[in-house]
């Protein structure tokens, strides 16, 4: 059998090939229905898993702090699915709703960048709403929001107990248009404030000062946050400084301070004799670019910044926060060793502040000062 084209068919195949698609998905199309029809397939429903479940049933948020928790497993069943918490309750069954209440809480209408040149800049891409402080969102995720506050939310007790009657559990009920599925036994355990990190020298389950790990019985002992840092030379001893199991030549304090115009940073430096050292002596730094901060004020006493909280405001890989996750702040001098070498000492610190406020970062040598002087 032979095919035989006129003129006409061939200009048009050639100038208009859409025309020859659109025939064959027709046909195609034509023959699905077909099929469907022949072999009596069942229409297509809204389909509901049994077996959809999250990963971790147990959130361990801490208080003060936006956090998300749950990874859910959908099982292939149809979206959008709603979720609901249901039956909040203790382990011995007395309900409880202190999480559910609802307070305010920075949201973003506008992407953060980190090239902000204003506090205003960044305050302009977020807004207050209410939402509870702790709930589920449509994507099945749960969200502890940083409205959460140790005199709002019961947290874990301070004696590290886990007792039955102690413990808060709760239900999820999920549904779609294929029906509904109730998942049971998600329990939270809220830690307590810490309103910064590293928080080592914090008691996470009192609030209080943190012993020394390795002295714990005596009250007159503690820990501390340790930066790091590379060739800080002692002013006495001419060795460098050390921070180890044992030692520590420098640790720093995060502290609020009276006085700042309420979203303040102070960078503060301490000698073994708790006196100020000049910030002017660490003359490597690049103070532009200590923190995403503005109106940068420089005393002898200290470094202050305006800034927004929390630091770093959201998780995101910035020139100040380059892990996203913390912001890092390095001080750095130059100075000439024996033979006339330069060297070049860094103290670098990775961290959180949680609570909007007046704060200050100290960095105190304890037991003896830095050498800035050239050999």
């Amino acid at each position: 059998m032979k095919f035989q084209f006129d003129k006409q068919m061939i200009k048009a195949l050639k100038y208009k090939p859409l025309i020859l698609s659109l025939v064959l998905l027709s046909s195609v199309a034509a023959a699905l229905t077909g099929c469907k029809k022949i072999f009596d397939l069942p229409e297509e429903k809204e389909f509901l898993s049994n077996k959809i479940n999250y990963g971790n049933k147990v959130f361990e948020p801490v208080l003060g702090r936006t956090s998300l928790m749950g990874n859910l497993n959908t099982d292939n069943s149809t979206v959008p699915l709603k979720f609901e918490i249901v039956n909040a309750r203790y382990g011995d069954g007395r309900p409880y709703n202190d999480i559910f209440q609802v307070q305010k809480t920075y949201v973003w209408t506008a992407p953060y960048d980190g090239l902000e040149t204003s506090l205003a800049q960044i305050e302009a891409k977020r807004k207050l709403e209410d939402h509870p402080m702790f709930e589920v969102r449509s994507s099945g995720q749960f969200i502890m929001w940083q409205s959460s506050t140790n005199d709002l939310i019961a947290p874990r007790p301070a004696d590290s107990s886990n007792l039955e009657q102690d413990k808060r559990l709760f239900d999820l009920k999920i549904t779609n248009v294929g029906g509904e599925i109730i998942l049971k036994n998600f329990q939270i355990r809220p830690w307590r404030e810490r309103l910064y990190e590293p928080s080592t020298d914090i008691n996470p389950y009192t609030g209080k000062t943190a012993r020394d790990p390795n002295d714990p019985k005596n009250p007159n002992k503690r820990d501390y946050i340790t930066p790091g840092f590379n060739n800080v030379i002692g002013v006495e001893t001419n060795r460098g400084l050390v921070n180890d199991a044992t030692r520590k030549d420098l640790v720093v304090y995060i502290r609020p301070f009276t006085g700042g115009t309420g979203n303040s940073l102070r960078f503060k430096f301490l000698g073994k004799d708790s006196l100020p050292i000049n910030p002017v002596f660490f003359n490597e730094t690049k103070w532009d670019f200590i923190v995403h901060g503005f109106n940068k004020v420089m005393t002898p006493q200290y470094v202050q910044y305006d800034v927004a909280y929390p630091i770093p405001v959201i998780n995101l890989g910035t020139k100040y926060a380059p892990s996203g996750s913390q912001a890092r702040s390095i001080f750095s001098y130059s100075r000439r060793g024996f033979g006339g070498t330069m060297t070049t000492a860094n103290i670098e610190l990775n961290y959180n502040i949680f609570k909007k406020g007046d704060w200050e970062i100290v960095f105190h040598f304890r037991r003896e000062n830095p050498k800035f002087q050239d050999e």
